[in-house]
């Protein structure tokens, strides 16, 4: 059974066990899925509601869109248990052996990937949060900044999963880059997250 395939209680023991698998990279692919189907939730509340009849057709294209990136972040948990294998082996190849260096550093970027990839679906995400946040149901929008400020803890622990990895990179420019990216993400995502909290604490007040 893969790691996207356990139940709540078999992940989070096993995610609290001494295994580096699953870890903060697939911790991020599950937390990132619950942020999406909260906004998914909304949809769901809002849709059939002549109140919202004039948005029902944006709402319905923002569900699928959602439900694709709730499965493809659920998809990655997998993915990153599979990447961080091969690393944890290179980790142990002696450190005298010639080819350690190139398996090692392949490793690395492997385990980046992941991590990466889970970074840019939160970010997806949290674009069609604040669009749940904006045009779903009234009674629900607590539901959609729950969704964003959980989509950005997502980002945030995807973001230093790719660091930890970048920072033994031997191809420093290659490492430079993927940590630009993601800083700017992170940046500009924090500000998009934490004002559709905001907004929706206004509305409410």
């Amino acid at each position: 059974m893969g790691m996207n395939q356990l139940s709540i209680q078999e992940f989070t023991k096993a995610l609290a066990a001494k295994s580096s698998v699953p870890g903060g990279g697939g911790a991020s692919g599950l937390v990132g899925s619950i942020g999406i189907a909260l906004g998914t939730m909304v949809g769901q509340f809002t849709v059939g509601k002549k109140t919202y009849a004039d948005v029902e057709k944006d709402i319905l294209g923002l569900m699928e869109k959602a439900e694709v990136l709730r499965e493809q972040l659920l998809q990655c948990i997998e993915e990153d248990a599979k990447a961080f294998e091969p690393l944890s082996k290179a980790y142990a190849i002696p450190k005298d052996e010639p080819t350690r260096g190139d398996i090692l550093e392949k490793c690395l970027k492997d385990a980046a990937i992941v991590p990466f990839k889970i970074a840019e679906l939160t970010c997806q995400a949290i674009d069609l949060q604040r669009d749940f946040a904006d045009k779903g149901s009234k009674l629900m929008i607590s539901d959609a900044a729950t969704g964003a400020v959980i989509l950005l803890g997502a980002l945030k622990g995807a973001a230093v999963n790719v660091k930890v990895n970048t920072r033994l990179m031997a191809d420093k420019e290659y490492a430079n880059s993927l940590e630009q990216q993601i800083d700017s993400l992170v940046e500009e995502y924090s500000l998009k997250a934490e004002q559709i909290y905001k907004d929706v604490v206004e509305r409410l007040g």
